[in-house]
């Protein structure tokens, strides 16, 4: 999920929570105590009134993160999960090894900009806690790097992260949002490129954990236009993580006389991004509606007033300036797939406009977040398509007729695309057994060459085999299942087992290396990677498909590639493990409630299990976009029938499951974990039910490298002991 759920609570009318001392119309009522050793947990008698339906909701108390019951409670589950893993015998053999992997001094680099003749760049170097932030005079040279911002230069406790970062147009200022311990709540900050030091004013509240954040530079770099989210007084405590704006800061002036730019009237749960053509000095600020991928977007010239050319709803998905007065844009109306049109930045109008790519059976990529479709050179459009899971670059000129240009191997992605000089094109692409690759297209003699700045990797994986197949979901779709097979793994059904998946708001899931799962294939394990409808592997109907009162497609398709997994020989039901994060921690919680049979274990990393009140988590609301919400009827039918909370079944025997949460996440309420856990673990009569809550993290971004190695060890502990080898959950002498 690539949106934030944040703890403040808001009432709504249809929320009311009623007192019942009768078992409720919907939901079982659970039982009290503790299950295999897991401390107890009280119930109250609660329910909360939907439609006419009154739904038991006994821990509800569990929100309630200020009450020092709820931190004490969370305290013993940590005591209680700590006991568990800290004694199983595996743990110890696996720290060196995560440490060898994830601490491994194996540099990479990503969000490369160019500014000038300079290049900026993030850099990932363990043993570093943080990527720091790097001035690159050439892409094929990297002895002249410098550091421009090393976080753990600020924060001994390496829990401080760039959250992203601009330079000005000449490379001499640098503008970064930075935030702590994983709260992704950034000030901006702006640096002398040359010096490294901290210089004007900082700017408050630009980033966030619910609507992001971002800035774009004057031509003369002399200001900036930034987003901002509500400053004191300005809004109610419940709307401070709300109605984001746009304002223009001038270097040198107090914040306070700031110029408030762009946002009286839009969405509650706008999302802003910002850009400016160097040619034009237009600028351009694109807005979502939260997190269903409905935008608008607004034009301003020069001086002139912001205009909106195109609105929410109208299938505009995403628009770029590309020079020659050209914005590019791609819309979806008619064309779920998307198609390229060419409009004047002057007089922008999508009707009339001209058509450069028509829709293709392949999807066209729009990321709101992490980068453009098309990247337009002197003659040359290099545009992205996803072709189900992987992604290529195709090339065409600038009226869309096809010409030469870089070839993908098979199952592979493109990740980030930065034009050179003339028709060059810098790309980084990525497999699922090879690191990060940056290659430039020399577009004179059509040929790629490599670059200093491809990435290494700290274990091979030339003996791992991808197999890209299809499982068939229940209403005869098919779904793809890429397998990572070590060499030699025989189709007995005995192979212990780990899938995952994510299936919502159009994210992409595309091939990647994770180094880390060498300590998973090396123990014979098998992986599988699924492309789950709610993505947009396979364009917008794919998305809308797994979305709304559809979401139950996601788990269907899931269940599929299970029983494809089992079926085809790869494992069987006592050796499958299943993971996913965020909306994937979803995922997993629905698999567990609904099909306990099939799988041997869980882990779930910081995961939404109630579907009914997570709108009433700051970052909920920007997510009924994509999961519905309970003042509709039909969404609330639909929710309540895959909750993982509410779905729960007294005296079951659920597998063994391992909850992740960080106590500053800002996506996804951590009280989240809290209520599904204790719910499990007093209707289970199967595995442990454990949950570890991280005092200073948050949802991912931002985890310091000391962190993440010890949740490795946590992680992969567990499934090793749980479906893998059955010696390594044996207590460890202490």
């Amino acid at each position: 999920m690539r949106r934030l759920l944040l703890a403040g609570l808001v009432v709504a009318a249809c929320h009311k929570p009623v007192s019942s001392t009768t078992s409720p119309s919907l939901g079982a009522s659970p039982a009290v105590g503790a299950i295999g050793g897991a401390p107890a947990t009280r119930t109250v008698n609660v329910a909360n009134t939907y439609h006419g339906f009154k739904v038991a909701d006994p821990y509800q108390w569990l929100e309630d993160w200020h009450a020092s019951e709820v931190k004490e409670w969370s305290d013993a589950q940590n005591r209680f999960a700590r006991e568990h893993l800290d004694s199983l015998k595996i743990a110890n053999e696996l720290r060196p090894e995560v440490e060898a992997v994830l601490a491994a001094p194996v540099v990479s680099y990503s969000s490369i900009v160019r500014a000038g003749d300079v290049f900026f760049a993030s850099k990932r170097q363990p043993p570093k806690p943080q990527p720091v932030i790097v001035l690159l005079k050439s892409i094929d040279d990297l002895q002249g790097a410098r550091v421009v911002i090393d976080p753990s230069a600020l924060d001994e406790q390496g829990s401080t992260l760039v959250d992203w970062f601009r330079p000005s147009p000449d490379g001499t200022l640098l503008a970064a949002s930075l935030s702590v311990g994983g709260s992704e709540s950034g000030d901006v900050h702006v640096f002398d490129v040359a010096t490294g030091e901290r210089v004007h004013e900082v700017i408050p509240r630009v980033n966030g954990g619910t609507a992001g954040g971002d800035l774009v530079w004057t031509k003369a770099g002399d200001g900036f236009f930034y987003t901002r989210y509500p400053a004191d007084g300005e809004r109610e405590s419940k709307d401070m993580a709300f109605y984001q704006q746009l304002w223009f800061h001038k270097l040198g002036t107090p914040v306070s006389e700031d110029r408030y730019e762009l946002g009286k009237g839009l969405p509650r749960i706008a999302e802003i991004q910002v850009d400016r053509d160097p040619g034009s000095n237009v600028l351009l600020a694109t807005v979502q509606k939260g997190d269903g991928g409905e935008f608008s977007h607004f034009l301003r010239h020069g001086r002139g007033k912001w205009k909106q050319f195109s609105d929410f709803g109208d299938g505009t998905v995403h628009a770029s300036f590309g020079g020659h007065s050209g914005l590019y844009v791609v819309s979806r109306n008619n064309a779920p797939r998307g198609r390229l049109v060419l409009t004047s930045v002057k007089l922008p109008k999508i009707e009339t406009a001209r058509e450069l790519l028509a829709q293709d059976h392949d999807t066209l990529i729009t990321d709101f977040w992490g980068g453009g479709t098309v990247a337009v050179t002197k003659s040359r459009l290099y545009v992205q398509y996803q072709t189900g899971g992987p992604s290529e670059i195709r090339t065409f000129d600038h009226r869309g007729n096809p010409v030469d240009g870089p070839k993908g191997a098979t199952v592979t992605a493109v990740s980030e695309m930065l034009p050179l000089d003339g028709d060059d094109l810098l790309f980084s692409t990525t497999s699922f057994v090879g690191p990060t690759r940056w290659t430039v297209w020399d577009a004179k003699k059509k040929e790629v060459r490599p670059t200093a700045l491809s990435s290494t990797s700290p274990v091979d994986f030339s003996d791992i085999e991808v197999r890209r197949e299809f499982a068939t979901s229940k209403d005869g779709t098919q779904v793809p299942v890429n397998i990572l097979v070590p060499k030699g793994v025989k189709l007995d059904g005995d192979n212990p087992c780990l899938v995952t998946g994510y299936g919502g708001y159009g994210v992409n899931i595309t091939p990647r290396m994770r180094a880390q799962y060498s300590i998973l294939l090396r123990r014979g394990f098998v992986i599988a990677v699924v492309n789950l409808r709610g993505g947009s592997e396979y364009g917008e109907q794919w998305h809308e498909a797994g979305r709304l009162t559809h979401k139950q497609n996601v788990f269907d398709d899931f269940e599929s590639a299970l029983h494809h997994m089992i079926d085809t020989g790869y494992t069987k039901p006592e050796r499958l493990a299943i993971e996913g994060g965020s909306n994937g921690g979803l995922l997993v919680g629905a698999t567990l409630v609904q099909h306990p049979e099939l799988i041997k274990a869980v882990v779930a990393h910081v995961g939404i299990y109630d579907m009914l009140r997570v709108e009433l988590s700051a970052n909920g609301a920007f997510n009924v976009t994509e999961f519905g919400t309970v003042t509709n009827k039909a969404h609330f039918e639909a929710m309540r029938a895959y909750s993982p909370y509410h779905n729960v079944v007294d005296d079951t025997a659920y597998p063994a499951v391992l909850f992740m949460t960080g106590a500053n996440d800002p996506r996804v309420d951590p009280m989240q974990s809290r209520k599904m856990t204790a719910r499990i673990q007093a209707a289970s009569t199967g595995g442990v039910v454990l949950l570890r809550t991280s005092a200073n993290t948050g949802h991912g971004a931002g985890t310091p490298l000391a962190a993440r190695v010890e949740e490795a060890v946590d992680v992969y502990a567990f499934l090793i002991s749980q479906v893998g080898d059955p010696a390594a959950g044996e207590t460890s002498p202490r």
